[in-house]
């Protein structure tokens, strides 16, 4: 692999004024990703804690650039060889992706 562009991100864990404990990925000043909050009793706060009862390991982020909300998200889950296969049929709603052969990739060295 060869690097084509680096960043120095910071991962933060914050506190809301609700006392909500979030992720934050702060890529620059003023412009990061924010875990959505499972606290709030909004429509993606609700499917964040249902999601979350089935995969603790789930994160939902959205990002923000100069205070405001671009209404991008950011999704993925940290999955056990387990748990990979219920959570790809949920989000494709289909299981023929089983009818095809595991193929690992060979990790290449890092080029900088």
């Amino acid at each position: 692999m060869k690097v084509l562009k680096e960043w120095d991100v910071k991962v933060r864990l914050v506190k809301t004024k609700r006392g909500a404990v979030l992720h934050m990925i702060e890529l620059e000043p003023g412009h990061f990703y924010l875990e959505q909050n499972p606290l709030k009793d909004s429509k993606y706060g609700v499917a964040y804690r249902k999601i979350k009862e089935n995969f603790p390991e789930f994160y939902m982020f959205w990002e923000i650039k100069n205070n405001r909300y671009t209404g991008k998200l950011l999704a993925g889950a940290f999955l056990e060889k387990s748990e990979i296969d219920e959570f790809v049929t949920l989000l494709a709603k289909s299981e023929d992706f089983k009818k095809f052969e595991e193929v690992l990739e060979e990790i290449e060295e890092m080029e900088e």
